[in-house]
Formats: C-alpha cells, sequence, structure tokens
C-alpha cells in the first residue's frame, strides 16, 4: 500500500512532501501537531522548500506556535526558516544553526502549546543532533531519521556514530517497554502501531549487521582475530591497508541494489569505526 500521509489519533497529521526517492522512500513526512480544539499548531519538519507542500502544511496547521526539528538533513529542515517567518514563529532544534529565535531543543525539554505538551528525547547517532519528540497524549513518538516507517536508516559517518545510535534504540525501547510508548511517527514511511516489535527488529537488525561486518573484514584480512584484521583497514586513502570499506559493502549487503551502495557504506564506516573504538577500549 502506498504511504499517502494522513491524520493519526486526536493530534497527530502528517502532511508527505512530493520528494520521494530512494533515500526518503515516499517522501519525508511533516507532522502538524495540535490539541483538540487548540487555536494553535505545532510543526515537525516542514521538510523541502516545495511550495505546494508548505501552503498543504500552513492550511492543516492554521496557526503556528513553534517549528521543531528531529535533526538538521535538508529533506527535513530546509523549509523550516522560510516556514517559520510565513508563519511569524521560531525554529527550535538542537543545532543552533538551524535555529529561528533564541530558543534551543535538548532532552527532557517540553515544548507546550495550548495544552500540548511535546518531550524531547535526544536519540543521537543517525546525526550526531537527532532528536525524537514524545506525545504523551497520544503515546506516540515522532523519531525522524532515527526509526523508519519502512526498513532501516542509514547512521550517516562521521557526524552519525553507532554507539550513539545503539544507545538511542535501547532509550527508545525502554520507553515502548515502559508502555509510554505505542506507536511511532516516523520522518519517512508509514506509522507503526507496534513501537516495541519495531524496536525489537531494529536492535536484533543492527547486531547482526555488526557482526557480519565484522565477519566480512576477518575474513577479507585473512586475519584470525578482530584487532589483527583492523591493522588491515583502509579507513584513509594510501594507507597501504588491504581491506576498503567498499570491499565490506560488496560482501555484506551482495544482495542490495548497488545504487545503495553509497549509503550503506556510511552505515558501514560508521560500524567499523565503533569496532575500532571497542577493540581500542580496555578489555576491547
Amino acid at each position: 500500500m502506498t504511504w499517502q500521509g494522513g491524520a493519526f489519533g486526536d493530534r497527530g497529521r502528517c502532511v508527505l512532501a512530493p520528494n520521494p526517492n530512494i533515500m526518503t522512500l515516499d517522501g519525508t513526512n511533516t507532522w502538524v501537531l495540535r490539541e483538540p480544539g487548540a487555536a494553535r499548531s505545532i510543526v515537525v519538519d516542514p521538510g523541502p522548500a516545495i511550495l505546494s507542500h508548505l501552503d498543504a502544511v500552513a492550511s492543516y496547521a492554521e496557526q503556528v506556535a513553534v517549528v521543531l526539528l528531529t535533526h538538521h538533513h535538508l529533506d527535513h529542515s530546509e523549509a523550516a526558516r522560510e516556514f517559520a517567518e510565513r508563519m511569524g514563529c521560531g525554529v527550535r532544534a538542537l543545532d543552533p544553526a538551524h535555529r529561528l529565535g533564541d530558543e534551543g531543543l535538548a532532552e527532557g525539554d517540553v515544548v507546550v502549546a495550548d495544552g500540548l505538551e511535546v518531550h524531547v528525547v535526544a536519540t543521537p547517532g543517525h546525526t550526531s543532533d537527532s532528536l525524537s519528540f514524545l506525545v504523551p497524549a497520544e503515546r506516540a513518538v515522532l523519531t525522524g531519521d532515527t526509526v523508519l516507517g519502512r526498513g532501516t536508516t542509514v547512521v550517516a559517518h562521521p557526524d552519525g556514530q553507532l554507539g550513539a545510535y545503539l544507545d538511542s534504540l535501547d532509550r527508545l525501547h525502554a520507553l515502548a517497554e515502559a508502555r509510554q510508548v505505542a506507536a511511532i511517527w516516523p520522518g519517512h514511511g508509514p506509522v507503526i502501531e507496534d513501537a516495541l516489535g519495531a524496536l525489537d527488529y531494529y536492535r536484533a537488525h543492527r547486531r547482526e549487521r555488526l557482526a557480519q561486518v565484522e565477519q566480512a573484514l576477518l575474513d577479507l584480512a585473512e586475519r584470525p582475530t578482530l584487532a589483527a584484521a583492523l591493522t588491515e583497514l583502509d579507513l584513509d586513502p594510501g594507507s597501504g591497508a588491504t581491506v576498503s570499506p567498499r570491499a565490506v559493502v560488496e560482501r555484506v549487503y551482495a544482495d542490495v541494489d548497488p545504487v545503495l551502495w553509497g549509503a550503506a557504506e556510511l552505515s558501514v564506516r560508521a560500524q567499523l569505526a565503533y569496532l575500532v573504538g571497542r577493540v581500542s577500549r580496555p578489555g576491547g
């Protein structure tokens, strides 16, 4: 079934941006959040600077109290300033470069608009500035690109880091286990009604991929231990090492369309950096 956005719960509406591609799936999900009967909305990730999309968001949002950003990638943030200026409000983000106004966002912040509460959850990993937004009244969490509605996300090395990403999945999983979160409203793809199941899958998938990357490195380097294999890893051109990240990609992602290998290499580099750190730690 084609994802088209729509209304979810009593407080959420997804307005799908017309920017589909292999990385954005059906397009970017812009979320309009509003307490029933309230005058003002909170808009999350206005998305790309496409006038027809911004017109649609403005139509649903009516009055806007504030724009929030899950992270800085352009398919989420490009139109934030333009849209906020049009609607007469500010933009709050973790990264100061993407704010409009004096207010930022950080773990534990609560954004309130006409009775609607949105709680900020730090979920770095996909990018260093990735945030998720919990809407307690809906038991829903807006995850940006940290968890997608279909498939899995890229840990965008070098800004993104696998260790931070795994911790973020654990943080979201704990919220789902505690029944504070039942549904995931993602930045791309359809809404996920079983948050706990999705997060179980995401965590298992990351463990499996990491094991596959480690085994591929051992095989390609023809070394018996991870520490020895990492000495053969060519992370810098001209290093003289024998195993490139692309070679690991071609082995681990052999069943994936090669058009996606560029994105896969970002994740593989993040996983290799994680393995380097694990070996370098005492007891690693």
